[in-house]
């Protein structure tokens, strides 16, 4: 018969109590990255804040690594361990952060990794209360900062590219003045000669307070016959 008596031993309910909130904690961070279908999601995060208390925890009990051997001849630096998971958990974080065109993703999640991490560790040494605010804080800052990041006045960038047959170049001034007459400014300009001298490019960073109006140049660009390719590729996280 098993012995059961281990599961009154306080110490093992300690254990149980943290890993079971850091599971709690990291699972709640991560159902909402999932559900805005983020590439680490509701078993990413969890496992993450789950494995950061984990290996909190065995620097809280060391003392039961050598039983029977003196406390004064295994000692460990916490702070130690915590550097460790977070300098590893760098790498995951560098793992959902990707390029797609021009624009950089990620980073949000890679954050929201990164406190994952710090929350787990906070719970594996018993820091309730800390970890509970941060978990509830985390969770309005990638719920709530949503709608208010949304409702700011911001600026949208976006990287323009429009070519036409070199004998048949819109001038510069014409294009300036249909951008800002869709909402934009000209950021930056350069030029481009390709396709063997056949082909003359602008390529350009452009911006916008009002992200539909993105929409906007795209159906005023593709009403002029003289456009030969265009390509407008709006930046952001």
């Amino acid at each position: 018969m098993p012995d059961w008596r281990f599961l009154f031993d306080p110490d093992h309910r300690t254990v149980a109590l943290h890993l079971l909130s850091a599971l709690v904690a990291g699972g709640l961070i991560g159902f909402e990255r999932s559900f805005h279908g983020r590439p680490a999601g509701f078993r990413t995060h969890a496992l993450v804040c789950l494995a950061s208390s984990l290996l909190m925890l065995v620097t809280y009990f060391q003392w039961k690594w050598l039983p029977g051997v003196p406390l004064d001849t295994v000692r460990t630096d916490p702070t130690r361990m915590a550097q460790g998971i977070m300098t590893g958990i760098g790498f995951l974080g560098a793992g959902v952060i990707f390029k797609e065109g021009v624009t950089i993703r990620g980073l949000t999640t890679a954050a929201s990794l990164w406190i994952t991490a710090a929350i787990g560790i906070l719970f594996g040494v018993g820091f309730f209360l800390p970890a509970i605010l941060a978990t509830v804080l985390v969770l309005g800052i990638l719920s709530v900062f949503r709608r208010i990041e949304a409702a700011m006045p911001s600026q949208t960038y976006a990287y323009h590219h429009i070519s036409f047959d070199r004998d048949h170049v819109m001038p510069e001034a014409d294009l300036r003045r249909l951008l800002t007459d869709q909402g934009f400014t000209v950021a930056n300009m350069s030029y481009r000669v390709t396709d063997d001298g056949k082909v003359f490019e602008y390529r350009m960073i452009i911006r916008t307070t009002n992200p539909s109006d993105t929409a906007r140049l795209a159906a005023a660009l593709r009403e002029l016959k003289s456009v030969r390719e265009f390509r407008i590729s709006p930046t952001g996280d």
